[in-house]
């Protein structure tokens, strides 16, 4: 019989937070596995903000719900600036 008297303690470890790009290739790649076009159905959910764009697959619905749209956009277009080496002034 547990004594009354002591406090318990309870810890919730937390899930490793992903960097936005992570996501990005999480879902990209689960999209490519169930056969969609990765590029146009991602954009549907950015444009849209319809989880349904998502796959399921590999729980890439909900990683990416868990990411702002404003910043998967900003991720995108960093990306597009770093690969053509634009200059940032």
């Amino acid at each position: 019989m547990q004594n009354i008297n002591n406090t318990q303690y309870f810890r919730v470890e937390k899930e490793p937070e992903l960097k936005v790009c992570d996501v990005l290739e999480i879902v990209y790649r689960a999209l490519s596995e169930k056969g969609y076009n990765p590029v146009n159905q991602i954009v549907g959910y950015i444009m849209s903000g319809d989880p349904t764009y998502i796959t399921s697959h590999n729980n890439a619905r909900s990683l990416i719900m868990k990411v702002e749209r404003d910043e998967l956009v900003e991720e995108v277009l960093r990306a597009y600036i770093r690969n053509n080496n634009w200059v940032q002034r």
